[in-house]
């Protein structure tokens, strides 16, 4: 116990008691970057707003992540690890892949942000799986197998649109986002089959 107060105090002053990164000073605490020893080489201190989307960007207010195109620079590895993982997993958003490709991570940071994401993809037991049973990944072209109404774009997509570039839906397995008609729409993995 007394170890993890020594961190928090360390991260107080290191952080100047703000959130690493949004900058917020209210309802902090101390995040350990998995994999992590808890020290506070490898681990930051985050409000509750962070922490509550960290684990899932999307589920919040996206908007809220533009606050890494400043603490995406920090000098510190751990704050650099967790803005590399939450820009990744937003990159189908648009912005957040253009910081990302602004990024530069060391070596051995790198590989310290890809060890998580590997272990969460082993660990992930969501499969998404196309009309025909075939797996589907992040990046992949699909084409509908049926006239879909949009709900709210008034239009139709036309079976045999290619959708290119998808991204999957983290916690539900039969949900893909792909761009259709310029519109973002989240399309069921039953009325598609991969390119």
């Amino acid at each position: 116990m007394g170890n993890f107060m020594d961190t928090e105090q360390i991260l107080l002053s290191r952080s100047q008691s703000k959130c690493e990164l949004c900058g917020n000073e209210h309802d902090l605490s101390v995040f350990a970057v998995m994999p992590s020893d808890n020290s506070d080489n490898q681990s930051i201190l985050i409000c509750n707003i962070c922490h509550n989307s960290i684990d899932n960007p999307k589920q919040g207010n996206i908007n809220h992540w533009h606050c890494l195109n400043d603490s995406m620079w920090s000098s510190i590895a751990a704050v650099q690890v967790v803005a590399w993982r939450i820009l990744t997993k937003l990159s189908s958003e648009g912005w957040p892949q253009d910081l990302l490709d602004m990024l530069y991570l060391d070596d051995e940071t790198l590989t310290w942000a890809q060890a998580m994401d590997k272990r969460t993809s082993d660990e992930q037991t969501l499969k998404h799986k196309d009309s025909h049973g075939t797996q589907l990944d992040s990046g992949d072209t699909v084409i509908l197998i049926k006239d879909l109404t949009v709900k709210g774009a008034n239009f139709t997509a036309k079976r045999g649109t290619a959708v290119r570039n998808i991204s999957l839906v983290t916690d539900n397995a039969e949900h893909i986002e792909g761009k259709i008609e310029g519109q973002r729409i989240v399309i069921l993995t039953k009325f598609v089959k991969k390119a």
